[in-house]
């Protein structure tokens, strides 16, 4: 892999760390970066040293020199950009959520099929090294065939505030886990019924409760809360255990594998999706764009998730979403 110029639009928090992952991939060069803020575009390219720096991304695209850009806007600008960007011939890695519609999904595969580039979603949990181990014990019918999926994934409390009066944390954090199940059971979601439960005065619910049943025959229970304290040794609870025939698998990313204890008490700092080693962003993200890079340089399709795939995913959890506002379970297909 040598010599991928590479552009990210959106640089908010996570669009930095994209920022610092490409930054650290031999054989890529971060060489433009866009976003509406004009002051955190000069902040992040200054520290990046990157001086094409476009309050408009369709200048982005213009540049003839870049490759493949990384789309990390908020998920309802992701159709009209990830087109755009396919149409001006730039392979495109795209954060998931995919879109807010089962249509735009749609309209952004159909974009895909008749560009000349690749376009893959971002869905890191699917090169988390552990669910990768899930993944293969499964395939290889260690466990036999999968009966049942119950999976966790509660974040702090801080974060409520600056999310849930702009995103519905089923799609937001429940696209990831979603995602998970449809690929260890490699089956779709037949129905859905959801819960949620207020604890907080914002436009979305602290708390949900899915319940899936698969066209394979399989069931699912899926929990996330967005409550948890900052005295918890530990970011992101996340956990999940996969029931099959002969056996099971359990994938563990809540205690940490790593753990500090300093004057301000007990942490375990992120090991796994984007941790700072030596300087240099690395982790499961990293993995993920080393990947997809690794497919534009080598002219080979991505294959660990494909676009129909994630606009799968989409869907169920918008399924979720209409369960949980109607009190009803929700069929699909």
């Amino acid at each position: 892999m040598a010599g991928l110029k590479a552009g990210v639009i959106g640089v908010g928090w996570f669009g930095e760390i994209h920022c610092s992952v490409i930054a650290g991939v031999p054989g890529m060069e971060l060489v433009a970066l866009a976003d509406r803020d004009e002051a955190r575009l000069a902040e992040i390219g200054k520290q990046h040293g990157v001086t094409s720096l476009h309050a408009d991304y369709r200048d982005l695209l213009a540049d003839p020199s870049i490759d493949l850009v990384h789309i990390v806007t908020r998920w309802d600008s992701h159709a009209e950009i990830a087109i755009a960007a396919l149409n001006a011939g730039k392979h495109v890695l795209l954060e998931k959520p995919m879109a807010p519609t089962v249509a735009e999904c749609k309209q952004i595969c159909d974009a895909a099929k008749a560009a000349d580039t690749y376009l893959m979603v971002g869905h890191v949990c699917r090169f988390n090294p552990r669910c990768i181990a899930a993944k293969r014990e499964i395939d290889a019918g260690n466990i036999g065939h999968v009966v049942s999926l119950n999976g966790r994934r509660n974040v702090p409390a801080a974060w409520a505030p600056g999310a849930l009066d702009k995103v519905n944390p089923i799609s937001d954090t429940g696209i990831h886990d979603t995602d998970l199940m449809m690929w260890f059971s490699s089956a779709r979601v037949t129905s859905v019924y959801t819960q949620t439960v207020r604890v907080n005065n914002y436009a979305y619910p602290d708390m949900f409760q899915i319940m899936y049943r698969f066209d394979n025959g399989a069931s699912a229970i899926y929990e996330s809360a967005w409550l948890m304290p900052e005295s918890a040794p530990f970011v992101i609870d996340e956990r999940m255990s996969i029931i099959g025939s002969k056996g099971f698998v359990q994938v563990q990313d809540t205690f940490p594998n790593f753990g500090l204890c300093d004057a301000n008490g007990f942490t375990g700092p992120d090991t796994t999706y984007w941790p700072r080693i030596g300087g240099v962003t690395g982790g499961a993200l990293a993995e993920e764009v080393m990947y997809f890079a690794g497919c534009v340089a080598n002219g080979t399709t991505p294959s660990v998730i494909t676009p129909e795939e994630s606009m799968a995913a989409m869907e169920t959890v918008l399924a979720a979403q209409q369960s949980a506002e109607s009190g009803e379970i929700v069929r699909l297909g």
